[in-house]
């Protein structure tokens, strides 16, 4: 577990821990039909307290969690994203998740590709996953630009009880795409 959450840096995010001020963003987000589509649904605030107070305990209790994404011109929060392995998961996961008006920038692939870095390099992973429904082609347009390819599916575990398919590649495909 690291002795502190870290803060990375891409050329237009910042990717921090949760704060409690990204409760409102984090709750909008968590209510939107369609940024929540492929996320486990649309969610109350209770469900998105639920949600973000998990994801800031499991850098607690896993040393690892997805960041808080804040756009660095604005400084707003525009969404989640890293790694991520709850109990039961599939594997060692970098996911994202970004509020509808930060979709189309690019963002989701620069902040995956800082965020699979860490995880290779700080976390010692040897392979990173991206749980993605069937029908989720947008998220399939990120993993494919990451390098991704469908290694498996799966199913993602209860309450979700939904099937995926696991796109990824190991720590050595990533190493030698980036040279």
């Amino acid at each position: 577990m690291p002795a502190t959450i870290p803060t990375l840096e891409t050329e237009r995010l910042i990717l921090r821990a949760p704060e409690p001020a990204d409760f409102e963003p984090w709750a909008a987000f968590c209510a939107d039909p369609e940024a929540a589509r492929y996320l486990g649904g649309p969610q109350d605030r209770v469900g998105a307290w639920r949600i973000m107070s998990g994801m800031a305990g499991a850098w607690m209790s896993r040393g690892f969690s997805m960041f808080s994404v804040v756009e660095k011109s604005t400084g707003r929060w525009i969404g989640r994203l890293g790694p991520w392995q709850p109990e039961g998961w599939p594997g060692t996961e970098v996911g994202w998740g970004l509020a509808r008006e930060a979709w189309g920038k690019g963002y989701a692939t620069e902040g995956a590709t800082a965020a699979i870095d860490w995880a290779f390099d700080t976390l010692g992973w040897t392979e990173v996953i991206h749980t993605i429904e069937e029908a989720n082609v947008n998220s399939q347009a990120v993993a494919r630009r990451l390098g991704s390819r469908v290694l498996r599916q799966a199913v993602l575990p209860a309450p979700l009880n939904v099937p995926v398919d696991c796109w990824g590649q190991s720590r050595d495909e990533w190493l030698t795409r980036k040279r």
